[in-house]
């Protein structure tokens, strides 16, 4: 899986569908309230959050996990800083993150504190959240991270669609940088999804999806 820029066509007028895996990048039904009751809910935040607490990510996609989760820490109150590392290899345009984000008026705000994320940059520091955008191949690139994630959002296109997100190699990896006690959380409730991240250590649960999916994915290192 090579990198390189996202390319994309628009159902509804405001939902990006990626063309090289020929699927949505959030739900069509909501968005926001996907990643509130899949990577939220999945990992039992905001109730786990704490300073200095760490999210790691696969698929940054139009980084609405990354909006709707600031605004879930800002919204707790807690002081300190989050962390939140994304592994991509895709990234979109600056117009198509513009028009992309337009369909969540409510995250404007947050979309322009961040504003320099979505014109190319891939670190950027704020008083309560430090984001890395780790471009390339995530095969190759989180073996070589040094993070130890407390939550993970495991966001690929579909297994079906794109299985290299999905391998049990890179699953173990995902294990191998999650803290003890840490957790993860998918929309997908592939059988060998659930089985790699078993076998890679995690204690796995098949929990109700979100909308049309009747189940989902969440997981925790013990």
């Amino acid at each position: 899986m090579q990198g390189g820029t996202a390319a994309l066509d628009w159902r509804d007028g405001d939902v990006p569908v990626s063309r090289r895996f020929d699927d949505p990048y959030f739900s069509l039904d909501n968005g926001l309230a996907e990643t509130a009751h899949v990577f939220h809910a999945g990992n039992s935040l905001p109730a786990r959050f704490r300073d200095g607490f760490q999210i790691a990510e696969l698929g940054f996609g139009t980084g609405l996990n990354l909006l709707a989760t600031l605004a879930l820490w800002r919204d707790s109150g807690l002081k300190g800083q989050l962390f939140y590392t994304s592994f991509e290899a895709f990234p979109m345009t600056c117009a198509d993150y513009a028009r992309a984000h337009a369909a969540f008026p409510a995250l404007a705000g947050l979309a322009r504190d961040l504003a320099p994320l979505w014109d190319g940059a891939t670190d950027m520091t704020l008083p309560d959240v430090a984001v890395t955008i780790i471009q390339g191949d995530a095969r190759a690139t989180l073996p070589a991270w040094d993070g130890l994630a407390d939550a993970w959002f495991l966001d690929g296109f579909s297994p079906a669609k794109n299985p290299e997100l999905w391998e049990p190699a890179l699953l173990a990896q995902v294990c191998a940088h999650t803290a003890p006690g840490g957790t993860a959380a998918s929309y997908t409730a592939a059988g060998h999804v659930r089985r790699a991240l078993a076998d890679a250590g995690f204690t796995v649960t098949r929990a109700p999806g979100y909308a049309r999916k009747r189940h989902m994915t969440a997981a925790r290192k013990d």
